[in-house]
Parts: C-alpha cells; sequence; structure tokens
C-alpha cells in the first residue's frame, strides 16, 4: 500500500512525532491533515529535541516533501516561527513545504474569542489550548472564514476581515465587555503574513494527485487522538476537527485507497485538559508516571494527567479508526514497576460495560476494572529487537495484542528516532 495513515489512538499526545519521522524514512510526501497550531510533535534526532506545531514531522528528512492540508487551520506566525527553528538548526524546506490554497486562516480574533470563551465558561472550562483553533474552524463551517488563497487575494481578504470583525466586535463588547479588535491592524496583519506566506501557497492537489498516480508512497500525519474527535471523542471535551482515520482523507486531499493505519498509543495513558479519564491516577503511581514519562506538554507546558492503559477506549478507537496495526510508545517508562494494571471494561451502578460510553454522565462515574500483569524491573532504553525485551515486556504487548487483536508493529524504547523496535508482521 502506497499510503499510509497515522493517527493518535487515545487522548493525543502518544508520541506520534517521533511514530512519524522514523516512518518517513521511506516515504516520499507527509501530508499533515487537520488540528493547528495546538498540536505538538516532538522528535529527538540524538540529543537534539525538536517540536513542530504545524508543519509535518517528515521535515526533518531532507528528501521527504511535506504539505499542509485544507483540512488544518494555519496560525500564519506559529508557522513563520517554526520555519525560523528549522532556519536556525540548518534544515532545508525550499521547494519542499508547501500549503494548500485550500486551508484556513487563524487570525488574532480567533485567539481572543478562543481565549474570552473559555475564561466565560469558569469551572465548565473545555481545556483548550486557546490558539483560536475552534473559533477559526467554527468561521469555516459558518462559511465566513479566510483561506490561504485569499491572503493573497487583498480586496477579497480586507472585506472578509472587514465584515467578520462587524460581528466579532458587537460579541467582544456586548456579550464579553472587552476591547474590540482594531480592523486596520487586523488587515495590517493579513497583508504582512501573506507576503511571507505567499512562496508556500501553492495548488496542493495536484500534487498529490500526481504522487498518487504513479505509486509513490506518502503518509498522512495526524494531529490530536481520535479520543478526542469532534464527533467520536469524549464530547464536548473534544477538538474541533476529525482526528480520526476517516478524515485523513477529506483533509489531505489524497483519494480514498486501500491504506495502512497505524495507531501510536502510549504504554500508558494521558490526558490534558478536562474531561473525563476513567483510569486516572491522582497519587504517587500518577505521579511516577508523571516524571518517568516527562508528561508536560509541548505546546502548553501543562502537567498531563496520567494513568494506566485503557484498552477498552483502545479497542474503541481501533473500531472508529479501522486501524490495522499499533506504534506502541514509552514502554520503557514503565519499566522499574513491579506489576502494572491494565483496564479491561468498566462498571457503572453494578454492571460490567464493555465498551466506550457515549453518555457523558456515564463515562464520567465509571469505575475501571483491571487486569495486573508482572512488570519486568529493569531498562529496555535503546532494544531495537523484540527477542532481547524481557519476557513480561513481551508478555505485555501479547496482552495488548490478543486483546485489540490488532499486531502491535512498532515499540519505542527512549524518546531517540533510533530507539524503535520494526516487527515483521
Amino acid at each position: 500500500m502506497s499510503v499510509q495513515i497515522v493517527v493518535g489512538a487515545q487522548w493525543g499526545d502518544e508520541g506520534k512525532g517521533k511514530i512519524i519521522d522514523v516512518l518517513s524514512v521511506d516515504k516520499e510526501m507527509v501530508i499533515r491533515y487537520q488540528g493547528g497550531a495546538n498540536a505538538g510533535h516532538t522528535v529527538y534526532i540524538g540529543e537534539k529535541k525538536y517540536v513542530l506545531h504545524l508543519i509535518p514531522s517528515g521535515i526533518l528528512r531532507e528528501d521527504v516533501k511535506c504539505l499542509i492540508g485544507g483540512g488544518v487551520v494555519l496560525d500564519p506566525k506559529a508557522f513563520c516561527d517554526e520555519l525560523e527553528v528549522l532556519d536556525k538548526a540548518g534544515i532545508s524546506y525550499n521547494d519542499r513545504l508547501f500549503i494548500s490554497p485550500r486551508t484556513h486562516i487563524i487570525l488574532p480574533y480567533h485567539k481572543k474569542l478562543d481565549a474570552q470563551s473559555e475564561s466565560n465558561k469558569g469551572k465548565k472550562q473545555i481545556g483548550t489550548t486557546r490558539r483560536g483553533i475552534g473559533p477559526a474552524y467554527a468561521d469555516k463551517y459558518n462559511r465566513l472564514g479566510i483561506r490561504a488563497i485569499d491572503l493573497l487575494n487583498p480586496e477579497l481578504c480586507e472585506s472578509k476581515i472587514t465584515s467578520n470583525l462587524e460581528f466579532k466586535n458587537f460579541v467582544f463588547e456586548k456579550y464579553y465587555k472587552t476591547e474590540p479588535e482594531d480592523v486596520k491592524e487586523t488587515i495590517m496583519f493579513a497583508r504582512e503574513y501573506a507576503e511571507k506566506l505567499r512562496p508556500y501557497i501553492k495548488e496542493t492537489l495536484s500534487i498529490v494527485h500526481e504522487y498518487q498516480k504513479t505509486n509513490k508512497p506518502i503518509l498522512i500525519e495526524g494531529a490530536q487522538g481520535a479520543l478526542l474527535d469532534i464527533d467520536y471523542g469524549s464530547f464536548p471535551y473534544v477538538t474541533s476537527s476529525h482526528p480520526v482515520a476517516g478524515g485523513a482523507f477529506i483533509g489531505s486531499g489524497v483519494a480514498p485507497s486501500q491504506s495502512e493505519i497505524s495507531g501510536v498509543m502510549k504504554a500508558y495513558l494521558t490526558r490534558v485538559g478536562n474531561g473525563p479519564f476513567p483510569t486516572e491516577l491522582e497519587d504517587e503511581t500518577g505521579e511516577k508516571l508523571r516524571r518517568n514519562g516527562h508528561e508536560f506538554g509541548a505546546t502548553t507546558g501543562r502537567p498531563r494527567r496520567c494513568g494506566w492503559l485503557d484498552l477498552v477506549a483502545a479497542r474503541y478507537s481501533v473500531q472508529v479508526n479501522g486501524l490495522t496495526n499499533i506504534a506502541l510508545t514509552k514502554l520503557d517508562v514503565l519499566s522499574d514497576f513491579e506489576n502494572i494494571k491494565v483496564c479491561v471494561s468498566y462498571k457503572h451502578n453494578g454492571k460490567e460495560i464493555e465498551w466506550l460510553p457515549a453518555d457523558q454522565n456515564v463515562l464520567e462515574n465509571i469505575t475501571p476494572v483491571y487486569k495486573e500483569l508482572k512488570g519486568w524491573n529493569c531498562s529496555i532504553d535503546g532494544i531495537q529487537d523484540f527477542d532481547e525485551l524481557p519476557k513480561e515486556a513481551k508478555d505485555y504487548i501479547k496482552f495488548i495484542e490478543s486483546f485489540l487483536d490488532i499486531p502491535v508493529k512498532y515499540i519505542s524504547t527512549g524518546q531517540r528516532r533510533d530507539q524503535i523496535i520494526y516487527r515483521k508482521i
């Protein structure tokens, strides 16, 4: 199969950056298909750390063409900031980094709306990154959005900004009781970044379809995770797009085809922001996972909530995404646990539940039912051969495979790109 889709199989932060970087070694194109600068994909090359929020992780491979698809909402300043990071690192992106003309643009008023809306919720906050993602998608679906191609048409762009701010400033002043956004300043912002983005805005569909036609290997990169999907996630504590594999073809422009669909999954579970988390550990064990796994957001720096692996939620993700294999990350984080628990079902009002419930009230009040497995109590850092793993680590992986009924094909044993196990399955 010439197309491989990589999605987050949990609540995001699964380690997709590393897996995408590793898998792009034999790809000719990587396409980011949804989300925005709310993502934080971390890649280590040797001891050098790169954090990418918008630009596809394949940019770190010098021969890979990288596209930002029409399903993304792009913060032009964040994009240009990432270009500076690449420049300082000596990574060339000329003639191999392009933005779809259909990509919607995040403007300063989107970020302000995001922050005001979140603050206004009080104790019911979703826990957004306040990067303007939700308001930009709202404008898109209200058919008010400004696309990358619109930036290059000053008259159209300025007309849209003026019209949009007429309503949004009314909301700022009358509802949120805050200062309005300056129309002229916003127009100047758009003009400035129109010129900065101009070299990268290109019709990407023709490039994509030529690669598909000639069967060149393509990797489609998702952000966030399936459990944050606007339709299939833990609503309303979700993102504003479709991280599930079904969104990959729409957001990337790749024509639907038979694909390898790899779900990235931590060997335990984390979540950032608010929302239900049945296996969350608010004790020393949870703190140990956070400490061992360096669980702080790459985008926000917020400490991540930590808990045991939830295989019920994982099975749901397998089914919703149609996963063909798993990329298991941070197995090394569990190396000094004497025993490891995994959730195999839930209980609610005395009844056992074997499916991730859609009812928010049920999801917030279920109790996990655990299976306890023996830990391996030794370092597995950098192991590259499955057979060299301790028996208990192999048993842990095999239990996951048996429960989910799909293979674990890739296993990360450290943060660097070379600390990976490839299994022939």
